[in-house]
């Protein structure tokens, strides 16, 4: 273990980033009706008697006796209403606490959703931005809110829980407090009418409130709140340097190493963190001659449940060590040396564990017993042996080497030719590994002892120095073999590794670009097909796993492959090749798992099992994967609510327009109808005209709205198709101007330079009239209106101006939109919000444009803003 004893910079900088923002302090409910609202007021009005400004933010009672007692003479802030469907909710004044800025603020509900038009939608978002301003807060929360806990808590309730927080919120609390109750004892308070109405609890008794019920909550309550203290262990010790381990819990560290006895070691460690109820991770010190064990230990390990940590380090016992006093570990189990084999490996193994125990003294160390039977050996991904051609480079050289020493015998010694024959060793050992320098080394020897040492084309050893040369030959091929491999193997790791690196950095830039789930998944297939043979994506579906994107075009599973590939999906671990799961498949099946949930599998085919670091970036892109997945659906569930809300806007825009537009002509037909049929002779003629052209006005007022709903639904189902042709602008214009009452004086300024326009006549003419109705209505009466053209190269600008009341610089965007009215002070011309929809729907129809600029710049700034309308359209 190392002896560096400075404070972790990460844990310094988390608590000087605390300091600077709000306490918060987080009342979590085991269920609801523990009195967790209860508890904060008293806690709040102790503080309060002591000095402290203590402000309710927003308290809910719930009518409860207990908890309206307890507010006592706490000052509480008004809450600021809001209206939503016809009815006005009260919610959280967020700037009104931010204006006050109280030592302390009570905040009840952290899970509730603010109504729309409030800054946040959620509370806890209030929370975070008093926290972030410095304001302390105490809050309330019940355990089957948290967004981790949402389909547990459904599956065994019974019941989903509709508002949910992120886990995260969790984790900026300075300090939780449990509030619970035994489940007999909450369940009496129930049946007594203390939390809910009689009508209310009993049903509640029967479903959500059952003992199991609330036993299973408690105890997701009990491991949260420990997590969460644990978690304050470890920070204050990272941020004060002290040394772990801290037995304030129990930890598992399982220590991999590329040995038969990997597996067992996992599945020992899983069973001790069982029957600890404590989480277990396997370690692993990456080395150059990492094999399939490794593998398939950690393949198994993620399988039990736990989770995988691997390191590069030069010395594995510190790396250990290091690790086990960062993660607070209290055990450490650690494999035998098998028998039979390798000695040097057992003699090896046992060293490490002689060594690990000797420097391990504030660890509990679990040597695993050596299994009955060996296990089976996984496929092995095998590194490839020395080919033909290095043999035959060293009997060249050896040859050449000799054949020169015999030329030059005269001049060289046969001391010097045993130096030359032992760089020829170092040479290939060091470029072709340790079997090729020691095939070097014996053909060395015999060379050399043959043709040089006396007596010559012999091979008798008659000097002792002969043994010597011997031996020595051989430790030089061994060891600078046996070097050079290691070095080569670590080279390649390393190479593996960066690009490793690379193609994650590139996963990442391809992912982030990703903008449709389609792209996405062949993005994926397009990856593992680049580290592999071929790439195939499949998420998962109601009837099972669905194909999708492969790579190269064509690719397909047959039908074993398929269920390996669901087998992968349904028990969540990797399958197929390099695996212990199926592994004579030609396929590696990888899980892609996004919050802890599989929503598919990433298949790849790799020529031979794949080596640690292929595997490692394969489940890297599985995992990447899967995140880009769950975002890129989250982004179109959002589009699609979006749209959704858009679609109920509309509705009820719809719905107001038809009760206002509708049932104002009506009433006045009606009344008009009532007094002809009760009055009758008796009224004067010009009366029952009157009355009469009113019918016919409001009857006209109808048709025009109902005209315009049907245009509205012939536009949003395709049904109208713009024709193209040349069109004479002034004959459209007094066309338009003819059919709208009040524009008979509109100017028009149309020059033979702007004269023709390419579009379709009459869905021209029904643009016009509905703009220059729009102009009629919000402009005085008398008032001038002027219609103008510019040609501007391939296109022309038709304006309609107005010298009305205008509109407000933000609505100018919103105008022609679908049931949009503008409005300045209290007036609102009558209409249905469609005519100038309308109007935008058939210029886009004829590959046009429409925009509006208020107010006028060239009108007296004292008087009335104006507005000017402007149609782009392809000249003609």
């Amino acid at each position: 273990m190392t002896d560096d004893r400075r404070p972790d910079p990460d844990a310094l900088l988390a608590s000087m980033q605390q300091a600077a923002r709000g306490h918060l302090k987080i009342f979590l409910g085991a269920a609801p009706g523990v009195g967790k609202t209860w508890e904060m007021l008293v806690a709040a009005r102790l503080k309060h008697e002591a000095g402290l400004d203590v402000v309710a933010g927003l308290i809910e009672t719930h009518g409860r006796a207990g908890t309206i007692a307890e507010t006592g003479t706490l000052e509480a802030l008004h809450r600021r209403p809001v209206a939503y469907r016809g009815q006005t909710l009260e919610e959280f004044d967020l700037d009104a606490a931010l204006a006050r800025r109280p030592a302390l603020l009570l905040v009840d509900e952290l899970a509730h959703t603010n109504a729309p038009g409030l800054r946040h939608a959620k509370r806890w978002q209030d929370v975070q931005e008093l926290l972030e301003a410095g304001i302390n807060v105490w809050t309330t929360l019940n355990i089957q809110h948290l967004e981790s806990l949402n389909d547990p808590v459904a599956r065994i309730t019974g019941v989903r829980v509709a508002e949910t927080i992120p886990d995260h919120v969790l984790d900026l609390a300075d300090e939780i407090e449990l509030i619970d109750l035994p489940p007999a004892e909450l369940r009496a308070r129930l049946a007594e009418g203390k939390i809910y109405r009689p009508d209310v609890a009993g049903r509640a008794l029967s479903g959500f409130f059952r003992e199991g019920n609330l036993g299973a909550l408690r105890e997701m309550a009990l491991r949260r709140v420990a997590q969460h203290v644990d978690r304050d262990v470890k920070s204050y010790m990272r941020a004060r340097a002290i040394p772990g381990p801290w037995p304030a819990t129990e930890r598992v560290l399982a220590l991999i190493g590329p040995d038969a006895s990997a597996q067992n070691v996992v599945r020992h460690a899983a069973r001790l963190a069982d029957a600890l109820d404590a989480p277990v991770i396997a370690f692993h010190v990456e080395r150059a001659d990492d094999d399939a064990w490794v593998q398939s230990a950690l393949d198994l390990m993620v399988q039990l449940g736990g989770s995988v940590a691997t390191v590069s380090a030069p010395d594995v016992i510190t790396a250990v060590l290091d690790y086990a006093a960062a993660q607070n570990i209290s055990h450490i189990v650690i494999g035998r040396a098998q028998p039979g084999g390798n000695r040097f490996k057992r003699l090896a193994l046992n060293s490490f564990g002689q060594r690990l125990a000797r420097r391990a003294t504030a660890f509990t160390l679990h040597f695993v017993p050596i299994p009955a039977a060996a296990a089976a050996r996984p496929p092995a991904s095998r590194r490839p042996g020395p080919a033909i051609p290095a043999y035959a480079m060293a009997c060249v050289l050896l040859a050449a080497v000799t054949l020169a020493g015999r030329l030059l015998q005269t001049w060289l010694p046969q001391e010097a030719m045993g130096l030359i024959f032992t760089g020829i060793i170092a040479a290939t050992a060091s470029r072709y590994g340790r079997n090729v320098g020691l095939a070097t080394a014996i053909g060395a020897f015999l060379l050399w002892n043959f043709f040089f040492l006396p007596p010559v084309f012999t091979f008798t050893v008659s000097d002792p120095r002969d043994v010597v040369a011997l031996i020595v030959f051989l430790l030089v091929g061994i060891v600078t073999g046996t070097l050079a491999g290691r070095v080569r193997l670590e080279a390649e790791a390393a190479t593996a590794r960066i690009e490793a690196l690379r193609r994650i950095s590139l996963f990442g830039q391809r992912f982030s670009r990703a903008t449709t789930l389609d792209g996405l998944l062949q993005d994926t297939a397009e990856e593992a097909a680049a580290m592999t043979k071929a790439g195939l994506v499949m998420l998962a579906g109601a009837s099972g796993l669905q194909p999708g994107p492969a790579m190269p075009p064509g690719t397909v599973l047959d039908d074993a492959g398929l269920a390996a590939a669901d087998w992968a999906l349904r028990n969540n671990i990797e399958t197929g090749i390099g695996t212990a799961t199926l592994p004579n498949m030609p396929w590696r099946f990888v899980p892609l798992r996004a919050d802890n949930i599989v929503i598919g599998v990433l298949a790849a085919r790799p020529e031979t099992p794949p080596l640690p670091p292929l595997a490692q970036t394969l489940n890297t892109l599985a995992d990447q994967a899967a995140m880009a997945v769950a975002r890129v659906r989250m982004t179109m569930q959002t589009a699609q609510n979006a749209a959704r809300e858009d679609n109920q806007k509309l509705r009820t825009a719809l719905l107001s327009s038809l009760s206002h537009d509708l049932r104002t002509p009506l009433t006045a037909i009606r009344g008009a109808a009532e007094t002809l049929s009760t009055a009758g002779d008796a009224l004067p003629p010009e009366t029952r005209a009157d009355l009469l052209a009113s019918i016919a006005q409001d009857t006209a007022r109808m048709t025009k709205f109902l005209a315009n709903i049907m245009e509205m639904a012939r536009i949003e189902t395709g049904e109208i198709i713009a024709k193209r042709e040349r069109v004479r602008l002034d004959t459209v214009i007094e066309a338009a101007i003819a059919r709208v009452k009040g524009a008979m004086y509109a100017g028009i300024n149309i020059p033979e330079a702007a004269a023709y326009a390419m579009a379709d006549p009459a869905l021209l003419e029904q643009i016009l009239v509905n703009v220059l109705d729009n102009a009629v209505k919000y402009a005085p009466e008398g008032s001038r209106l002027a219609v103008s053209a510019v040609a501007d190269g391939s296109r022309l600008r038709l304006s309609i101006a107005d010298e009305g009341i205008g509109i407000a610089p933000e609505d100018c965007a919103h105008v022609f939109d679908s049931f949009f009215r503008a409005t300045r002070g209290d007036r609102v011309a009558p209409g249905t919000g469609l005519g100038l929809a309308i109007a935008k729907a058939f210029t886009e129809a004829m590959g046009g444009t429409i925009t509006a600029l208020s107010p006028r710049l060239d009108l007296p700034a004292d008087g009335l803003p104006g507005t000017i309308v402007t149609i782009d359209l392809q000249a003609a």
